[in-house]
């Protein structure tokens, strides 16, 4: 196809969408950058921790005017039990935790290790960078399909339609969300399978920056990104978040869908339960409800990525299934925005040399392939099947509570020697739980 509209039309304007757009527009293409809501984030309640290094480096004015809402200086990983809270609790100067007024005079040039961010702010600002380099962003326009030319193998995508109209362009990239109905429509990819996904229910509760500061052991700027695992998700499998925001929380659930069918439980149960939760309540009683809302969330690791690049089309961030869940950290963001870098030059290179045949966008699966992104996929590839187990999500937390609770609570008896609490709680258990769980989740992680 030689007359086309745009060299490049991306579609999705978030964190993968726009860091494409802005690569493609800094290589000197025609990007068209089309977002269905009314302006990109518009129609994402979602946000987190964004780990900034990659962008920072593409943006290099990252920490002086990107709008997120607190450094993460403290990670808290959580085994919730009805009666009990057992957390390890870290922090370190090597996570940007301001110590004295030079580190504080710093802050604004240098990019965080991490960042707590809402997808309604942060996304206009990226647009807004690719806008800047040269994209035409094109919000309010949902697209409804590829355009493509011929079928089976030989299936090229030229376009995208909208409303019935084709935009013909040399290529397209899809970061349209965790479904990817344009790659699916098109019989480009595969279904995802229900164990491949997890739903995300997120709140955000309204609390104050002074009273955020107190409650959770941080200084003005700074914030804490807790992991929660056991009877927050009430022993579905999944976990539980809750995020520090300028002056709100992030708390929200991630559980498996296909667990959450077989538990005969719903969403919305299990997000009341988290936020009603005792081990909870210091951190989020007085709080005011804002807004929530659902999303499905990529779960199935390494496994699920599968092709991402076909003649004419590159496949980006959680459309390409660009999730890690390590168990202690979430990440998509950043890996979102590596992909969408990484496939703007690619994509650049295969317009620039007249080459978007399968062959010719090969070269953005290379890359990505080669990307520290992919890197960190296979590290954590069998991370998916350990959460499976059971252990996360009971065993461990109530051994953790029943060995705490014989060293801690004094009630006049004799004390035991800690080997031998710790051989009660492990009795408690089948051996062949604890070693299965040993083994997981030494191959895992």
């Amino acid at each position: 196809m030689s007359e086309v509209d745009v060299d490049v039309a991306v579609v999705g304007a978030g964190p993968a969408g726009s860091a494409a757009a802005l690569r493609l527009a800094e290589r000197g293409l025609q990007v068209a950058l089309v977002e269905r809501g009314d302006s990109p984030g518009s129609k994402n309640l979602s946000g987190g921790v964004l780990y900034p290094a990659t962008l920072a480096a593409a943006v290099p004015s990252f920490a002086a005017d990107a709008p997120y809402e607190r450094r993460v200086v403290r990670h808290v990983t959580t085994l919730l039990q009805r009666e009990s809270v057992v957390s390890l609790d870290y922090t370190d100067s090597a996570l940007g935790a301001a110590r004295g007024e030079a580190a504080a005079a710093a802050a604004p040039t240098t990019a965080p290790n991490a960042v707590t961010v809402l997808r309604a702010h942060f996304d206009p600002w990226l647009a807004g960078k690719a806008e800047e380099a040269g994209a035409f962003l094109m919000p309010g326009l949902k697209v409804e399909a590829l355009a493509t030319q011929g079928s089976g193998s030989g299936t090229c995508v030229v376009g995208i339609v909208s409303d019935g109209s084709v935009m013909r362009a040399h290529a397209v990239v899809a970061a349209d969300g965790v479904n990817s109905f344009l790659a699916r429509g098109a019989g480009l990819r595969p279904d995802p399978r229900p164990d491949q996904l997890a739903v995300g229910i997120k709140a955000v509760l309204r609390l104050g920056e002074e009273r955020i500061e107190d409650r959770f052991g941080v200084g003005p700027g700074e914030g804490a990104a807790h992991a929660i695992v056991g009877d927050a998700t009430a022993g579905v499998a999944g976990g539980a978040f809750l995020y520090t925001n300028r002056d709100s929380l992030s708390v929200g659930i991630v559980v498996r869908l296909d667990a959450l069918v077989a538990s005969g439980r719903t969403a919305s149960e299990l997000i009341e339960h988290l936020l009603g939760h005792p081990g909870l309540a210091r951190y989020l009683e007085g709080a005011e409800l804002v807004e929530y809302g659902s999303h499905l969330v990529a779960e199935g690791g390494a496994a699920m990525v599968g092709d991402v690049a076909h003649a004419g089309l590159a496949v980006v961030g959680d459309a390409a299934g660009l999730t890690i869940n390590s168990g202690l950290v979430l990440r998509g963001m950043d890996l979102a925005v590596t992909s969408g870098l990484v496939a703007g030059d690619a994509v650049a290179d295969a317009v620039q040399a007249g080459d978007t045949s399968a062959s010719g966008m090969a070269r953005y699966a290379a890359a990505l392939e080669a990307s520290p992104a992919m890197a960190d996929m296979r590290t954590y590839a069998r991370t998916p099947s350990f959460l499976e187990r059971e252990g996360p999500y009971g065993p461990w937390g109530q051994a953790a509570q029943d060995v705490l609770r014989s060293a801690f609570v004094l009630d006049g008896a004799p004390r035991r020697p800690l080997r031998t609490l710790l051989r009660g709680a492990a009795r408690r258990q089948s051996w062949r739980t604890w070693l299965g769980d040993a083994s997981a989740g030494w191959r895992a992680l």
